[in-house]
This record gives C-alpha cells, structure tokens and sequence, in this order.
C-alpha cells in the first residue's frame, strides 16, 4: 500500500505564498500520477493539479494556473505545491493522491486515484 503524508498546511495573508509537501512511501515504483485536491465544506472536492510520475508532465485547474505550481523530487518520492499569490477563495484542507492505474491524460477526477493523504487545512485571509 502506498502511504501518503502531507505537510506545509497554515494560515497566511491574501496574496502571500505556501507551499505544501506530500512524501510516497510504500511501493512508489508503481505510482503514474500524484495530484492534489481541496476541499471546502458545502462543497465538492475540486482538482488543482496532478503531475505525471512518468514524464512530469502537468496540469492545472483554471483557478490556480499561473498562481500554483507542481513540482516533485524523485529521489524524495515527494511532490511539492507551491501556492502563491493566496487568495481567501483558496481556503480548503489540500488533499494529496496518487494512482496507479493509467487513465492516458486524463486525470482531474478524484475517482481515479486510489490512495490518500490525510489531508492539510490552508486557511488564506482577507
């Protein structure tokens, strides 16, 4: 089983930058994509970004292209998002995930990954 644990999470001002960290552990060789997900209460889990273990290539939601960035370390099994220019709309527990089934390019449902971090609350003010 693939282990997931997230770090990062805080409370920062609207327009200030964090940056949140998801270490794998467990049979990482078998992982193809690692994506993250918020949520807020009252709503659906919403996409942010998912990267491709494979060839690191990206994608975003509309709502954080040109303010979030994925990135990961292999060597670390970590993958990193870095949130800047905070908005309070922003505000949600940030979920790491990871599958490892292949889905071709497609990858913004959270229906297909299979494993779960614990989640961490970012909390943006006004």
């Amino acid at each position: 089983q693939v282990q997931l644990v997230e770090s990062g999470g805080g409370l920062v001002q609207a327009g200030g930058s964090l940056r949140l960290s998801c270490a794998a552990s467990g049979p990482t060789f078998n992982i193809r994509v690692m994506g993250w997900f918020r949520h807020t209460p009252g709503k659906e889990r919403e996409f942010v970004t998912h990267i491709s273990w494979i060839d690191e290539s990206t994608h975003y939601a509309d709502s954080v292209k040109g303010r979030f960035t994925i990135s990961r370390d292999n060597a670390k099994n970590t993958v990193y998002l870095q949130m800047n220019s905070l908005k309070p709309e922003d505000t949600a527990v940030y979920y790491c995930a990871a599958t490892t089934y292949y889905y071709g390019s497609y990858y913004q449902d959270s229906e297909l990954y299979n494993y779960w971090g614990q989640g961490t609350q970012v909390t943006v003010s006004s």
